[in-house]
């Protein structure tokens, strides 16, 4: 009985690695459009899509990270500057997509470019503060993409939007895992919806890594702006000792997060070149083994654990 489980179980790892395998045709011919390739996870991946002879267009907020970018690879890159909390600029980088690709379409939409900051207890935080994150990470990936699927419709082509594993598991506070909930339930209808068309929806769900989210030398200071913001009665309940610990935390996980970034990049890859692409591409140890399996554990245990493992407020119970 045994023996036959395991050899299903064989049998079907070995078939989805041979699906998974085959690769699209004519990939010199397709254009994929990448927002937020002024670093980190667009910057690479726009860098690799490039030595595959893809034809790029990346998406960069500033003319300094465009031009790195053009220094970096061939002339099969082409930039543009695109803010996606900005209807016009939107509009704009959507026409100047239509004028690159014409009547081939969009290939390939990767919907990457994202803000944390400021991330601290929800009590700490201000409307605003939730606004300027969902403005970027969720409000910023509905509008560009849907300024774009009529070119990914036309190519039958992919939309790659890069969440997060904080889109499964919330484990603190502000509007960054909000924003990748967002994603991940966006995602999940628009795949049903355009799978009629022949349209594949992705999403990559990456573990902590060294971007400029992370890695980011503001960071604290954020933290301690929204700090010195919050009421007075916030203040007291939480106290000094938790701010410190908090902070703490906040320099463990950089040192933590991995520098591997291709871990990420080759999935989003992978999801752009594949004759099969997955639905859903978890990249990352942490991810794998330690947050999406606390995702399926039962709310009260993973509740415990996390208080566990947290800073406790000067008036916790």
């Amino acid at each position: 009985m045994w023996l036959y489980l395991v050899g299903l179980i064989s049998l079907y790892y070995l078939l989805r690695w041979y699906r998974e395998r085959q690769v699209v045709s004519q990939l010199q011919d397709k254009y994929v459009f990448i927002t937020g390739c002024d670093s980190g996870f667009g910057n690479l991946l726009a860098r690799q899509l490039d030595l595959r002879g893809l034809k790029v267009l990346a998406a960069c907020l500033t003319e300094q990270g465009a031009e790195e970018l053009r220094n970096q690879t061939s002339d099969r890159v082409e930039t543009v500057i695109l803010d996606v909390t900005q209807t016009e600029s939107i509009v704009a980088a959507t026409q100047w997509v239509k004028d690159h690709v014409g009547d081939r379409g969009l290939w390939g939409l990767v919907n990457n470019a994202g803000i944390a900051q400021p991330t601290t207890p929800n009590e700490w935080l201000t409307k605003e503060d939730f606004v300027k994150i969902l403005d970027v990470n969720l409000l910023g990936v509905i509008e560009v993409t849907l300024s774009l699927l009529p070119l990914v419709r036309k190519a039958r082509g992919r939309v790659v939007n890069v969440a997060s594993v904080m889109g499964r598991l919330s484990t603190f506070g502000g509007g960054y895992c909000i924003s990748k909930y967002g994603v991940e339930a966006f995602s999940d209808s628009l795949r049903r919806e355009l799978s009629a068309f022949g349209v594949k929806v992705v999403v990559i769900e990456p573990g902590a890594f060294k971007t400029r989210i992370i890695a980011n030398e503001n960071m604290s200071q954020g933290i301690l702006e929204v700090w010195d913001q919050a009421r007075p009665e916030v203040k007291e309940a939480y106290g000094k000792q938790f701010l410190d610990s908090y902070l703490k935390a906040i320099e463990d996980q950089k040192k933590q997060s991995s520098s591997a970034l291709w871990l990420v990049t080759d999935c989003m890859e992978h999801a752009l070149t594949a004759c099969h692409p997955r639905t859903r591409y978890s990249a990352g140890w942490d991810a794998k083994l330690f947050y999406l399996p606390m995702s399926y554990m039962p709310t009260a245990l993973v509740d415990a654990f996390i208080y566990l493992i947290s800073p406790k407020p000067a008036k916790a119970l």
